[in-house]
């Protein structure tokens, strides 16, 4: 029995690590894009922004993550050689989005109960409805996309992914520029101008997404019929459910630990949460490393565990751990270290400056539990273990992270937003050791 190594390991997991990347940084630059354009536009549209993108978020990747069941389910057919059985578990992923779509749009059309727990007063309401309502328009094809993505990750084809999120990204910001600042006939939009720009691009991208799938020879060996000449099979959907219900939950818990994170602090007023807002997209782009490296490393374990190969799922599992360990340690340093200038791209609005420069203190060990419990939390998913991680979701995220949070933030001697980023990195880091001993108790069942 050959020895693998780390190197080994390393050379398997960053080439399907990379495009991934590449995607989600993609995915990221929309609200990048939206946050660099409010912060010229006026603190009160930022703090629109803010509250609105943490409700499209909340709702999203909730549907997201129950969509993204298909990738552990077609990744261990896909190690099995099962090539009809995976596209026929894409095709029922595709009929799921559309089912989930109703709840979720109807939630961003009316998004009242967003805006009263952040407590906007009337005129900040309407400014995150407007935001919010043509993001309605953007889940279907999102949440279709997100079918799409989890399919050819999972049989290893995430350029395909990464090449139609570039399409999305090179669409999104001409059309933000247009339609938030103006142009010709075109009135300046603001906020509102961030999602439509954001609902035409998605809609363009899934368009393009779907005419890969008739026309790239790669994906004909998997049998995939045109979805409107096929019909729901429950018993498909029932798997997915099964396995997605506790993935989307563990994620939305996981987002809305951040996401409601911006609802109390707009309490605070328009500078704290605005300032909140810019560290918030700067520690997703640095999550999107660790996204990058989980989803790799569960599409390998899960194709292992396909072709029956525990040794190895189980090698490859540690080694991704350890890799995504010291990539988090390194980036995070970095980041840490040269927040003022990082900050200064952002805004040059002395008092958002000021707001946004002592939270991100907190981001070198915030980073690191983010990427171990993001690891650990595909990884496990490879193995089909998903409510177990939700549960130490629930506690670490909502229990510590807000709970403690709402508490430092707001207590007797409150501080202030800071005070739920230090409960938000102590909670990921507890949410990244009890993942890590989970995921070692998985590895010993399954030798």
């Amino acid at each position: 029995m050959s020895r693998i190594r780390f190197i080994d390991s390393a050379r398997r997991i960053v080439p399907l690590a990379w495009p991934v990347l590449v995607g989600q940084i993609a995915v990221m630059m929309f609200s990048t894009i939206d946050t660099l354009m409010m912060g010229r536009v006026s603190p009160e549209d930022l703090a629109a922004l803010a509250v609105g993108s943490a409700a499209y978020v909340s709702i999203f990747v909730g549907l997201m993550g129950v969509v993204l069941a298909v990738g552990p389910i077609a990744g261990r057919q896909f190690g099995a050689q099962d090539l009809a059985g995976a596209g026929s578990s894409f095709v029922q992923a595709q009929w799921l989005a559309l089912l989930l779509c109703i709840p979720g749009c109807l939630a961003l059309w009316f998004p009242d109960p967003f805006t009263a727990l952040a407590q906007l007063d009337a005129a900040q309401a309407a400014k995150v409805r407007a935001y919010t309502r043509p993001e309605a328009f953007a889940l279907p094809a999102a949440l279709l996309f997100t079918a799409f993505r989890g399919f050819s990750t999972a049989v290893s084809r995430p350029k395909a992914v990464m090449a139609m999120q570039l399409t999305g990204l090179a669409a999104k910001v001409p059309l933000n520029a247009m339609l938030v600042f103006g142009w010709g006939p075109i009135p300046a939009m603001g906020v509102a101008g961030c999602g439509w720009a954001t609902a035409i691009a998605l809609i363009g991208q899934a368009g393009v997404a779907l005419l890969l799938l008739r026309r790239d020879a790669f994906y004909r060996p998997f049998q995939i019929p045109q979805l409107w000449r096929t019909r729901p099979h429950w018993g498909e959907l029932a798997a997915l459910v099964k396995l997605g219900l506790p993935m989307g939950g563990s994620i939305l818990v996981e987002v809305t630990g951040f996401t409601f994170m911006a609802f109390f602090i707009a309490r605070l007023g328009a500078t704290p949460v605005a300032g909140h807002q810019i560290a918030v997209n700067l520690v997703a782009m640095m999550f999107m490393i660790a996204l990058a490296y989980a989803t790799a490393a569960g599409t390998l374990v899960a194709q292992h565990l396909g072709a029956a190969e525990k040794r190895e799922a189980r090698i490859v599992g540690r080694h991704a751990m350890s890799l995504a360990a010291l990539t988090a340690a390194a980036v995070g340093g970095v980041v840490a270290i040269a927040r003022e200038p990082i900050i200064a791209l952002y805004t040059n609005n002395p008092a958002t400056a000021a707001a946004a420069l002592p939270l991100l203190v907190w981001v070198w060990f915030f980073h690191l539990g983010d990427a171990l419990q993001t690891v650990a939390a595909y990884v496990l998913r490879a193995y089909q273990v998903a409510t177990l991680p939700m549960v130490i979701y629930v506690v670490a995220l909502w229990g510590l992270g807000i709970g403690g949070g709402y508490f430092l933030a707001f207590g007797r001697d409150g501080v202030g937003a800071v005070g739920f980023w230090q409960a938000a990195t102590a909670g990921l880091m507890m949410a990244g050791l009890l993942l890590s001993l989970l995921l070692k108790r998985v590895f010993d069942e399954n030798r």
